[in-house]
């Protein structure tokens, strides 16, 4: 039941990780402009009449209207007059973000629907670990720690909207969610029993580390050119797919040539696990993902941008880092059996 839970809370981060990326093609960032709730609701408005000012309503403490845009938010539980009484509102101070669009706000709600079930299936996890207490203290441990990673996420996703997306912060958030992916994907081989068939060698656990390493950098170079793609996007508007890299900047190119390191690099592993016949499968695995990911790359650089290759092009990459860091896992936990090269 353990493993189970484990594998489920995996799918829901990578469900988080999909819903994000289309939050971020979308612009539905700001779609929620407060959290945990949305415009102070658990269930979010479907129309702006909702979040205006009417008379004779009953408003809880800390739901919004938009007035004069500006969002207020109610300083206490009252029933509205004929007027608008400004001493019953208090001025949102996190932001002045006031922009209302449904398709936005119920696009970033799902986001954080899909956060708040990984994040129960991440705690019912950390309960069915304690069996393994008196045995693998590692494994609860660990466990609890995936559950305090996913409130600091948490609390990452409500700086990133305070901040009214600042860059540095989507960024950080994207990697906190690869930690939680790699640690998800340790706790689920740690607490396989380990095969006695598997060849491992000094040289491709190496590899294999170094491949993490490089794609996680290649993520994060990602996530910067993707900021760019966003400012274009608001300086020559959505119509404009074909100028977004026209004058691309310097994080780019490197970003573009670093892929090219990624890839011979991951040739060197797929080479040296056939040639040794280590066992070692879902490499085959990487390298497909590996061509995926240059086509979607490609596609959005000389096909201006075609529906869906930006969320793809993040999805693949944190399918990639995940399959990447497994192997590594059973690399490291498989027995030496013969000599590095």
């Amino acid at each position: 039941m353990y493993r189970k839970f484990v594998k489920i809370s995996l799918i829901l981060v990578y469900l988080v990780i999909i819903a994000g990326a289309v939050v971020r093609m979308t612009g539905s960032g700001m779609g929620c402009p407060d959290w945990p709730k949305c415009f102070g609701y658990y269930i979010p408005p479907t129309e702006i009449t909702e979040i205006q000012f009417q008379e004779d309503r009953n408003y809880k403490k800390g739901q919004v209207i938009i007035v004069d845009e500006s969002l207020m938010t109610a300083a206490q539980d009252f029933k509205t007059g004929a007027t608008y009484n400004p001493q019953d509102w208090v001025k949102y101070t996190k932001h002045d973000y006031a922009i209302f669009n449904p398709w936005h706000t119920w696009i970033e709600y799902i986001n954080r629907l899909f956060g708040a079930l990984a994040g129960l299936a991440v705690l019912i996890m950390a309960f069915l670990s304690l069996k393994y207490w008196r045995d693998n203290k590692k494994i609860t441990l660990l466990s609890w720690l995936s559950v305090f990673l996913m409130g600091f996420q948490g609390w990452l996703g409500a700086t990133v909207v305070f901040s009214v997306l600042s860059p540095v912060k989507i960024t950080i958030h994207m990697v906190m969610a690869l930690v939680i992916v790699a640690l998800i994907l340790y706790l689920l081989q740690i607490s396989k029993a380990i095969s006695s068939t598997k060849i491992g060698l000094k040289s491709f656990r190496s590899l294999s580390l170094f491949a993490v390493i490089f794609t996680l950098i290649q993520i994060i170079l990602g996530t910067q050119v993707r900021q760019f793609v966003d400012e274009q996007i608001k300086l020559l508007g959505y119509d404009m797919a074909s100028e977004w890299l026209a004058t691309p900047s310097v994080i780019f190119y490197i970003h573009r040539s670093f892929s090219i390191l990624v890839v011979i690099l991951n040739l060197l592993i797929w080479w040296q696990n056939k040639k040794l016949n280590l066992g070692f499968n879902k490499v085959n695995w990487v390298l497909g993902i590996i061509g995926l990911e240059v086509i979607t790359g490609i596609a959005m650089y000389n096909f201006d941008f075609p529906a869906l290759s930006q969320p793809l092009h993040l999805v693949i990459a944190s399918l990639l880092f995940g399959l990447q860091f497994y192997i590594l896992l059973e690399a490291l936990r498989a027995p030496i059996r013969i000599k590095s090269l």
